[in-house]
């Protein structure tokens, strides 16, 4: 049985509103909760948006085996990882796990869970510009700049390697998730 499904793509393209759809539409459907060393923010809910562990502490899981893939951000001097405690917990308790995770997790997921990984694309990039830029008015041109050639590089390297890429277009969601939900049918998901 396939339980296990990441949903991937660049900041702006509609994953997490696709994530919140099948959610509401299936209850079998629940996201995992990935892991961080950040500092949570004001609004942040532990559990929820992450799992926020200290250095020690995710140090600590990864001796232990319960980390088995994570990626470090020398940026933000940060880690990120997947905590497989709560993805075999989710499992066992007979929910569908989604994943927001970036192109190292869905290899691993892919690897080890046998998951279906799915890229959600924007349009096009023009389309995908004004969206971004909507969606972010207080961004400098510098960190808009920045955002877009991450977005190139993600939908020109990582895109084809995942199973599916699902175009997202404006003011389609209903139609991107039903051609999500027809590809988990396909793929031999009980919904």
């Amino acid at each position: 049985m396939k339980n296990v499904l990441v949903i991937a793509g660049p900041s702006g393209s509609g994953k997490n509103a696709v994530m919140r759809e099948l959610m509401q539409r299936y209850s079998k459907f629940d996201r995992l909760v990935t892991i961080t060393t950040r500092m949570m923010r004001p609004g942040d809910v532990d559990g929820v948006d992450y799992h926020f562990f200290t250095q020690e502490r995710f140090d600590e899981e990864m001796a232990a085996g319960n980390i088995p893939e994570h990626r470090f951000v020398p940026a933000l001097n940060t880690y990120y990882g997947i905590y497989k405690p709560e993805l075999d917990k989710k499992i066992k308790a007979g929910k569908i796990v989604i994943a927001a995770v970036d192109i190292e997790g869905a290899r691993y997921l892919k690897e080890a869970y046998n998951a279906t990984t799915i890229f959600i694309m924007p349009e096009s990039l023009e389309q995908f510009k004004g969206r971004l830029r909507a969606r972010n008015p207080e961004w400098s041109q510098k960190e808009f700049d920045e955002r877009m050639r991450i977005t190139e590089n993600e939908l020109r390297v990582h895109a084809p390697q995942y199973d599916y890429r699902v175009v997202n277009a404006d003011g389609a969601l209903q139609e991107t998730v039903d051609e999500v939900v027809g590809i988990l049918q396909r793929e031999g998901y009980t919904l």
